[in-house]
């Protein structure tokens, strides 16, 4: 059995590489957004050994490139890693197979360019979702992206035949500049199926229930599933989060489940924590959209999936203050977490606090195309690890032409010295003028 589990991953593994050239099984890849301007023809990104044409919709920067490959999940001993570990050694004791080799295999070395029907189309997420949008997104061009969660491989692992599995690796976001924001962050998500006789096995009378009917869909199960199987996966889905929790922070633990939205799962929830009394989301999880389980060829079965950000559940598990710490090279933060067991306890020691720099900038908006994660994508790449957040401190409208002005306090702080004003004073300038150039705005500065 061992041998036979470890010749389906290596073959699962190669039909994953097979797919990485491009097109999804069966799927034409529809280019989404405006043709490439003009000029943009001929110009190519390259990126983990292969060449990508950009276009309009091409918007990586250097900041983000330089990330792509660190692999801060697979660097042993480093915090990303041991919580993996720690999740890993949880799946692998607790769920096993008849013969007693892991239930859940485990990928965490996919590659994070993804196409675009991989990362929206097989999730079921409308081509007019909002978190399609190009000021959200990281593209290499209108078909290939930098995965904006991990489940852009859910589809590709079920189409190979796999019905329990962990998927880890870097994901990529333009957001907000904060202590919890980052462009690069790393998740880690579950999937499993249940055939008929799995789901009901030791249930009473359980010969006599189904997995599916035609009815009607309702806040608490999908139209293609019993409401009898929809509970016991939502039960299954619950005990098996409540245990990894437990596991991960101990005996005692406060949980309560908040009911969501997810276009991938339904019914959807999200777990929230209590920790040092404060409420706190760890993770989205939910029932499987059969739709989706279908289109992989799963069609007997229904399943339950999870997906946490490991940096968040990091960040409350050693109490690390900021999340630029995780891309730190310094060695009095890596040495923290060069333990013997990795389920030691780990409470991180602060680093020396360095007085922050803080500057403002004003400026008019352009009538059209301006969004706010463009401006902080440019802050990320002209300041880069020494901007640690970017508030929206004023917004007005001139009474007259209705032009609109915003007002951003910049906080500039080095993680391991100080920094001088002059030195800020450079990256400050370099900011505003590559706003005008690149923006559009028009300086109050």
């Amino acid at each position: 059995m061992v041998c036979w589990a470890l010749r389906r991953v290596g073959q699962v593994r190669a039909r994953l590489a097979r797919r990485d050239s491009g097109v999804c099984r069966g799927h034409e890849h529809q280019p989404l957004g405006p043709r490439p301007a003009p000029g943009a023809w001929g110009s190519t990104v390259e990126l983990l050994g292969k060449s990508y044409p950009q276009d309009d919709y091409s918007n990586l920067t250097r900041k983000v490139l330089s990330k792509v490959g660190r692999n801060l999940h697979n660097q042993p001993l480093h915090p990303l890693w041991l919580l993996k570990e720690r999740v890993k050694q949880h799946f692998y004791a607790r769920y096993t197979g008849r013969a007693g080799t892991p239930l859940f295999s485990v990928y965490d070395d996919l590659s994070p360019v993804v196409t675009t029907w991989q990362n929206f189309d097989s999730l079921l997420i409308p081509a007019d979702h909002p978190s399609r949008k190009k000021g959200d997104n990281y593209y290499l061009n209108a078909t290939h992206m930098l995965r904006a969660h991990t489940s852009a491989h859910q589809w590709d692992l079920l189409r190979a035949g796999l019905d329990a599995f962990l998927v880890v690796g870097d994901v990529y976001r333009r957001d907000q500049i904060d202590a919890q924001h980052y462009p690069v962050f790393h998740q880690l998500e579950a999937v499993r199926l249940f055939s008929r006789h799995q789901l009901f096995a030791g249930i009473k009378d359980g010969e006599n229930l189904q997995l599916f009917e035609q009815s009607s869909r309702s806040a608490h199960k999908q139209e293609t599933h019993t409401l009898e199987a929809t509970k016991l996966v939502e039960f299954d889905l619950k005990q098996t989060l409540t245990q990894l929790m437990t596991h991960i922070f101990g005996d005692g633990l406060d949980i309560r489940w908040v009911d969501c939205y997810f276009p991938f799962t339904h019914p959807s929830f999200e777990m929230e924590i209590n920790f040092h009394g404060e409420w706190l989301e760890v993770l989205g999880c939910g029932v499987m959209e059969q739709q989706l389980v279908n289109s992989a060829g799963a069609q007997d079965r229904i399943g339950w999936a999870f997906g946490l950000g490991l940096e968040r559940v990091a960040m409350i598990l050693y109490d690390i203050p900021d999340i630029r710490l995780f891309w730190s090279e310094d060695e009095r933060f890596l040495k923290q977490f060069r333990v013997q067991d990795i389920n030691q306890k780990v409470t991180f020691q602060p680093l020396s606090k360095y007085p922050a720099v803080i500057n403002d900038i004003s400026f008019w908006l352009p009538r059209e195309n301006y969004t706010e994660n463009d401006f902080y994508d440019l802050v990320r790449t002209i300041g880069g690890d020494l901007v640690e957040k970017v508030d929206l401190i004023d917004k007005f409208e001139h009474p007259k032409t209705h032009r609109t002005s915003h007002c951003y306090r910049i906080t500039y702080r080095h993680m391991e010295r100080t920094l001088s004003q002059k030195e800020v004073g450079g990256i400050h300038q370099a900011v505003q003028e590559a706003a005008v150039r690149q923006l559009g705005v028009e300086g109050r500065f």
